[in-house]
């Protein structure tokens, strides 16, 4: 499962390093881009966690989050290495987690905030913006929850 896991985390990263600098070289900071109803490009600069939480809290959070990133990836690879293949939507799921994590961090340690464009909202009701990493953790944590689901019933 290890393996399998290394790749899609990489293939994450790498998709959504791409996608973050596609944003940051045709996109003007804090100005949508409409692309269909409910649906923007905006460029956003992230110096918090999770819908800007703790964006404001003076520097520190970049660090603390950059390295609870990092302490949670090795926990992944740890359980990738000893998970058995029959699990492998759990390995998908925690690879997910991984990837996306790992690309905000690149972000961190380089620019000091995360990079964030894709907004959705409807009406005047606005999702606060994310990334290809973003929802990489989002769908990883879906297949987790989906699977944990599955275990208790089976």
């Amino acid at each position: 499962m290890l393996r399998l896991g290394l790749v899609i985390a990489a293939v994450i990263m790498i998709a959504d390093q791409i996608t973050k600098v596609m944003a940051t070289n045709s996109l003007m900071l804090y100005q949508p881009l409409p692309v269909m109803p409910m649906f923007n490009l905006t460029l956003m600069h992230n110096t918090g966690a999770a819908f800007s939480f703790l964006s404001e809290a003076g520097g520190w959070q970049r660090w603390f989050f950059t390295a609870l990133a990092i302490g949670v990836s090795g926990v992944i690879i740890y359980w990738l290495r000893k998970m058995p293949a029959t699990e492998r939507w759990q390995g998908i799921g925690l690879a997910l987690i991984m990837g996306g994590a790992l690309g905000n961090v690149i972000d961190r340690i380089r620019l000091g905030y995360v990079v964030d464009f894709i907004q959705v909202y409807y009406d005047t009701y606005y999702w606060p913006a994310f990334n290809v990493a973003d929802s990489a953790i989002t769908i990883g944590a879906g297949i987790l929850l989906v699977m944990s689901f599955r275990k208790e019933h089976a």
